[in-house]
């Protein structure tokens, strides 16, 4: 490739880069500045004040060599300390009042885009969130929401703070001496172009680092979570090794970023030297010849001193901007991402009459993997129907596909002759009562996961759902009884226990259709016994889907299906099956071998 087309290239990389940063920093302030004007125009206001007394303290060297020391005027002897003292208050009090406002704002901003950002991962397709590792979620909604802060709060705070103060000590030295000043002023620009291009690579080394922030959150959740099997098959060296590299690949990035915030200072700290260098020389030679004054000299360097402060925040400004527009980024494509699981414009809320599921002509493919291909099949109101069959045979999608939690690829699914899809996603959840063989408990007390499902239900109502769930007694028998605490994930009960606190949370929710996913499958056998008599009563009048891999427990299932490579291989009761001979029969024989 020629030189003319690397430099071609590289000018259309900068440009998009800049459009993209604008487009960024637009939407920023669209949505995330503008909910908050009024307490920023507050304390715009209070900047200014801070600013023009910060200038102040520099025009007041004036009269103090000039009227006190040279003059020795008493009047101005005590003046100036005076006008000095209420500078500091007013810059003081102004200075707290800005910069309390400001850090609310800030703290709103990462508080409302974690709450927006929550809210809209919880309406995400679930195909979606299992593409993307939670550890990468769990960075962003923390990490990138507080730089988001930084680009927004602290770098707009910056921006007028130091911007008000440049310019207010900006016209004390074009008051005093604007020749000098025109001069001076001559390594400003020199200072942002430079900046501008340490920024670049900040915003780089910032997503990089971002990036390896989601992966060692992975790795930690996975290493915590799954610390039983670490010990288990003795890889803690291996695992502590793949933090190091993930911990020493970040440090790589962040150094990277860090190494450019500080390339910015010796560069304004040399120009800064070569103003007041310059300043010193002409000022001093007008001095010489009684063009200027000492206090006007002395008051013209006190402030260009005070400006290189705010100056060379205002250098680094673009750098800490671009990482925070690089976190904004990666949030907004989070945001961005819209489910496609959602209600239809005409949706009507599901009228549920008898409680009837039918399958027809469904296929659906987990991206280009067939799973279901044309199926039909029917669940009868208020029957039990149990779909049985090898693992990968389908069992769970068909489940899956009830509930909307994915969308079938063609054909359509059917309750009480309503289009699934043509009815709202609340109303059709609100009618089902899941239990899954991973029986999921949050961080709560007994009491709060069995009432999961109906916030709103007594403590009556919660006991009698775990009566029937053969969950009392246990229950009673903790310290805390049912305001005990669970632990996370319910790591302090045994694997029976959880899972008969989600049967007791779907038997509160007392919902016509019942999805029943493995769900005694951690139960020993007389849990087991107890909670199948309950689930007998809980079944009555509903209809029932139950996927099992243990056929003792669907063998008075009304009708039972047998799946293989997502088709219906065999359908019928439990005796009749078994005198066919088939494929039921021979998995029933293979685990009644395995029992004995």
């Amino acid at each position: 490739m020629s030189r003319a087309h690397c430099k071609r290239d590289i000018a259309k990389t900068v440009a998009q880069t800049a459009s993209s940063s604008s487009a960024l920093l637009k939407r920023l302030i669209v949505t995330r500045v503008r909910p908050h004007r009024g307490r920023i125009f507050v304390a715009c206001f209070f900047m200014a004040i801070a600013a023009a007394a910060t200038a102040a303290n520099a025009w007041l060297m004036q009269p103090a060599l000039d009227k006190i020391f040279v003059d020795h005027d008493r009047y101005w002897l005590y003046l100036v300390p005076v006008a000095i003292v209420a500078a500091a208050v007013v810059k003081g009090v102004a200075t707290y009042i800005q910069s309390t406002l400001m850090a609310e704002v800030g703290q709103r901003i990462v508080a409302e885009t974690q709450v927006e950002m929550h809210a809209h991962l919880m309406r995400a397709d679930l195909a979606w969130l299992h593409q993307v590792h939670t550890g990468k979620l769990v960075a962003s909604f923390l990490y990138d929401a507080t730089l988001l802060r930084e680009a927004v709060s602290n770098s707009l705070t910056d921006i007028v703070k130091n911007g008000l103060q440049l310019i207010f000590l900006a016209a004390v030295m074009f008051y005093q001496h604007w020749q000098l000043s025109l001069i001076t002023c001559v390594v400003f620009p020199v200072v942002m172009v430079y900046s501008r291009r340490l920024s670049r690579k900040a915003r780089k080394g910032s997503a990089r680092s971002q990036e390896e922030t989601g992966k060692l959150t992975s790795i930690l959740s996975e290493t915590f979570e799954g610390a039983r099997l670490v010990k288990a098959y003795g890889m803690e060296a291996r695992e502590t090794e793949r933090t190091r590299v993930s911990v020493m690949e970040r440090l790589r990035h962040t150094m990277k970023v860090t190494r450019a915030r500080a390339a910015s200072s010796p560069a304004t700290e040399a120009l800064g030297g070569v103003a007041v260098a310059i300043a010193i020389m002409y000022g001093g030679w007008q001095a010489m010849d009684g063009k200027a004054t000492l206090g006007t000299f002395a008051s013209f360097i006190t402030a260009l001193l005070m400006a290189y402060q705010p100056l060379k925040s205002l250098a680094n400004l673009n750098t800490n901007l671009q990482e925070g527009l690089a976190a904004a980024d990666r949030l907004f494509r989070v945001l961005d991402t819209e489910p496609t699981i959602k209600d239809a414009p005409d949706a009507r809320p599901l009228a549920v009459t008898g409680g009837e599921i039918r399958f027809e002509d469904v296929s659906f493919a987990y991206g280009n993997e067939p799973v279901l291909a044309n199926l039909d099949l029917t669940v009868p109101a208020g029957q039990k129907v149990a779909l049985v069959g090898a693992s990968g045979a389908g069992k769970s999608t068909i489940l899956n596909l009830i509930p909307r939690f994915y969308e079938v690829s063609a054909g359509r699914v059917v309750i009480d002759g309503q289009d699934i899809r043509q009815v709202t996603l609340a109303s059709l959840r609100g009618a089902m009562a899941l239990v899954s063989q991973e029986s999921t408990l949050f961080d709560d007390s007994v009491r709060g996961n069995i009432a999961y499902g109906r916030p709103d239900a007594t403590q009556e109502q919660i006991e009698a759902a775990a009566r029937a769930a053969a969950a009392h007694d246990f229950i009673v028998a903790l310290p805390e009884g049912y305001d005990t605490q669970v632990g996370e994930n319910g790591l302090k009960l045994s694997g029976g226990q959880r899972q008969r606190l989600a049967i007791a949370r779907a038997m509160l929710r007392d919902a016509p259709i019942l999805l029943l996913d493995e769900a005694t499958s951690a139960l020993d056998a007389e849990a087991e016994r107890q909670v199948q008599l309950a689930l007998r009563r809980l079944m009555q009048g509903r209809t029932t889907l139950v996927i099992a891999h243990r056929l003792s427990t669907v063998v008075d299932a009304d009708r039972i299906l047998v799946m293989d490579k997502g088709r219906v291989v065999e359908a019928g009761g439990h005796a009749e099956l078994l005198a066919q001979g088939g494929a039921y029969a021979r998995l029933y024989a293979h685990q009644f071998a395995e029992a004995s």
